[in-house]
């Protein structure tokens, strides 16, 4: 079948297949270890995976986000996971202000009522890129806030940006992080060539040869069908609707929320809410979360 070859062949640059394999019962959570290790360079607490995570605007006219692989290491850190493909010049130029957003998006929704300042965690937003974001060739670019008149001076507020180019040859990363970006790239048997990788690899073809992900991978494919013929923001409307008619009977409220909703990212993040929620109360509790 077209579509199970289709799945066989996918990278882990591609985000359904890093959402499926770090969302996944039994291998999300060494997976995404194992990822976050090696891009870290040290060992990772605890984590609770948080899968294709959606933070919703303040009100119905506000900008929302969907996060790929949200991470929430226990008494630890917060990590947001983000393979993107997108590298159209206006995608590429905007993305210091789509960073700027996801850690404000971030920050909000992790202090919460009468909480002092001084308790919001550690934030890294990472995104793994197969285009250079900035044009030096760099595996490896750290983005953290500072004084431009003094560079020197400590300035500490919790929120990293990583930027990894898995063509990148400037800079001198690890050759354990080389490795695994070549792999996101070129995901195969053959290009898994440390013991740490061979295991990520075995989890990889799991998940790929699990039915569930493969049937929501017909779903994505028959979706994407549906926006060529009948244009992006319809073609998104209808198919959310038309998923979570499958699990019952869309409350009225949501159904007019749905259709009246024009931001193409948001509806973006709604249809892959829709495509892996299991009832519409389910739907609903993660657009509330």
């Amino acid at each position: 079948m077209r579509q199970r070859r289709q799945l066989e062949e996918l990278n882990l640059v591609d985000d359904f297949l890093v959402n499926s394999l770090t969302s996944h019962k039994i291998y999300g959570e060494p997976a995404a270890r194992c990822i976050l290790e090696c891009i870290l360079g040290r060992k990772i607490g605890k984590l609770k995976i948080i899968s294709q995570h959606f933070m919703q605007g303040e009100d119905t006219d506000g900008h929302g986000i969907r996060m790929d692989v949200y991470l929430d290491e226990e008494d630890g850190e917060l990590f947001d996971l983000e393979p993107d493909n997108n590298d159209g010049e206006n995608d590429v130029a905007s993305l210091p202000r789509r960073v700027r957003f996801y850690h404000a998006k971030l920050d909000a929704g992790s202090l919460k009522l009468g909480e002092e300042y001084s308790v919001l965690r550690n934030v890294f937003v990472i995104f793994i890129t197969t285009y250079d974001p900035f044009g030096a060739d760099r595996m490896v670019y750290t983005i953290k806030s500072g004084c431009m008149e003094m560079p020197e001076l400590p300035y500490e507020d919790g929120a990293r940006t990583i930027f990894l180019y898995t063509k990148g040859t400037e800079g001198n990363p690890p050759e354990e992080l080389r490795e695994l970006l070549y792999y996101m790239e070129h995901t195969s048997k053959e290009n898994a060539r440390t013991e740490n990788l061979q295991r990520l690899h075995e989890m990889v073809i799991a998940v790929k040869r699990d039915g569930k992900v493969g049937l929501t991978y017909m779903k994505s494919f028959e979706i994407e069908q549906r926006i060529r013929r009948e244009g992006i923001t319809q073609g998104k409307i209808n198919s959310i609707l038309d998923l979570l008619s499958d699990l019952g009977d869309i409350p009225s409220f949501l159904k007019e929320q749905i259709t009246a909703q024009r931001d193409e990212a948001t509806l973006r993040a709604w249809l892959k809410l829709a495509a892996k929620a299991e009832s519409i109360e389910e739907f609903l509790s993660l657009l509330e979360s």
